[in-house]
């Protein structure tokens, strides 16, 4: 499947130290979910933690699917927190990535619910069969 993104569209410098910094500081949330997103752990996808994404930096990252996972503590819910993540949010999908959301509490208690979000959307990004050709397989 062709990718428009190179893997870390638009970073600045100061952007990816910052990213680079952050994957060492996992929330439990955060480190429980990477342990299952992890060496392809989900339809065979990469993902990439704390990973730059222009000015901003996402949680999860799979490139080849045009991915964001986000992992929402309760500081998401401070309303100018809410405000930044509605821009964030927007930029992103105005480059074309889709983004999934969800609590931390939602990933510590339901992670097969969670997993199961997220392999549901990458199982539609993965490439249809080509039909056979006439007088094939006969």
């Amino acid at each position: 499947m062709p990718n428009k993104f190179p893997y870390y569209y638009g970073a600045g410098e100061v952007t990816f130290q910052k990213a680079k910094s952050l994957r060492k500081e996992l929330t439990p949330a955060e480190d429980f979910l990477w342990q299952a997103l992890r060496n392809r752990g989900i339809e065979n996808f990469k993902f990439r933690r704390q990973h730059p994404v222009g000015p901003f930096i996402v949680d999860f990252f799979c490139n080849a699917a045009e991915l964001v996972v986000e992992v929402d503590g309760g500081i998401h819910d401070v309303p100018e927190i809410k405000e930044c993540d509605e821009q964030r949010e927007t930029y992103l999908k105005n480059i074309g990535l889709t983004v999934l959301r969800f609590r931390n509490e939602e990933v510590l208690t339901s992670l097969d619910v969670v997993l199961g979000k997220i392999g549901e959307y990458l199982r539609g990004r993965l490439p249809s069969p080509r039909p056979s050709p006439k007088g094939e397989g006969r």
